[in-house]
């Protein structure tokens, strides 16, 4: 067991978001940025964090991720509202 976290994603214009799983969210975060992370983020330049949750095992992480990709734009706009109003880059803080 260990922690997971369900994140999302975008471009500096937030118009492009994208979720993923990951069990280190700091390394995930720096394959983003870096554009070591193929195809859809690579091209889309997502790599500002927006939203995260934290997840106690990996199959609850995968099904809030799935859960997450079905929703539409606007919902997806509204929980990411919910932390964070700005669309701010929340890595920062931990810098």
């Amino acid at each position: 067991m260990g922690t997971y976290y369900v994140y999302i994603v975008s471009n500096y214009t937030n118009t492009v978001l994208y979720i993923g799983v990951t069990n280190n969210l700091q390394r995930r975060l720096y394959e983003h940025q870096e554009k070591l992370v193929p195809w859809f983020t690579e091209k889309y330049n997502c790599n500002k964090l927006v939203y995260y949750e934290e997840c106690s095992d990996i199959e609850m992480a995968i099904a809030r991720e799935k859960q997450l990709k079905k929703r539409s734009r606007k919902k997806k706009d509204i929980l990411i509202d919910s932390t964070n109003k700005e669309s701010i880059d929340i890595a920062s803080e931990w810098e």
